[in-house]
């Protein structure tokens, strides 16, 4: 497990968020990312986002603090993290991609990075400015988000060695893959119901008859 946060893995994070082209490169053809860390990375973001939801003033934040459910809230992140995964492995599969799982899963949890010192000093600047400052609160956010695509589209297009045209065209076809990997799961899950249904009045129609 050390091998997976050694401080040559941290340093490495660091060298692709500044230069995401040689860094993601790099982390396909030498193996020098972390999976680990890239989850560690995707449960920071979570947790700083719903800090954010929480903590930020009112001012710039309309959440009712009460009605957040951090723990909820990082079971949808991870969740969609693990659907970018697969549904992204999958299409590129398809479409001679060269990245692997875990390239994948590192690309798009690095990608998360920025976001976490992004949403903490948003929380924190929010405290101290005014409502007709509440501008530069949106902009540090917006910043943040931006980078965090760009890290993540150049992620993707570095590890499967796309152009930019062809990542473009993967990523649309890889949400397309989420949303038909939900219905077959609400498919699968409504079915299982239904038989279970079934099968928990078969039983007690047979426990009422003895």
């Amino acid at each position: 497990m050390k091998k997976y946060f050694s401080r040559e893995k941290w340093q490495y994070l660091l060298y692709t968020m500044s230069h995401p082209v040689d860094g993601f490169y790099w982390i396909r053809h030498q193996d020098r990312g972390s999976v680990p860390i890239a989850i560690l990375l995707v449960i920071g973001f979570s947790l700083c986002f719903s800090l954010n939801r929480i903590g930020a003033n009112f001012i710039v934040n309309d959440v009712e603090p009460t009605t957040v459910d951090s723990l909820e809230e990082l079971s949808g992140v991870l969740l969609l993290y693990a659907l970018l995964c697969v549904s992204n492995w999958s299409i590129t599969c398809l479409m001679n991609g060269e990245g692997r799982m875990k390239d994948i899963a590192i690309a798009i949890g690095y990608g998360c990075a920025p976001l976490i010192p992004v949403f903490l000093l948003a929380t924190a600047m929010s405290h101290v400015i005014t409502e007709e400052e509440a501008a530069f609160y949106t902009l540090i956010i917006g910043v943040g988000i931006a980078y965090a695509v760009a890290l993540m589209l150049i992620g993707i297009m570095q590890v499967h060695n796309y152009t930019l045209g062809r990542t473009l065209l993967t990523l649309l076809l890889t949400f397309v893959a989420i949303l038909i990997i939900i219905f077959v799961g609400l498919l699968l899950a409504d079915l299982i119901g239904q038989v279970y249904n079934f099968l928990r009045s078969l039983y007690t129609e047979i426990i009422f008859r003895m």
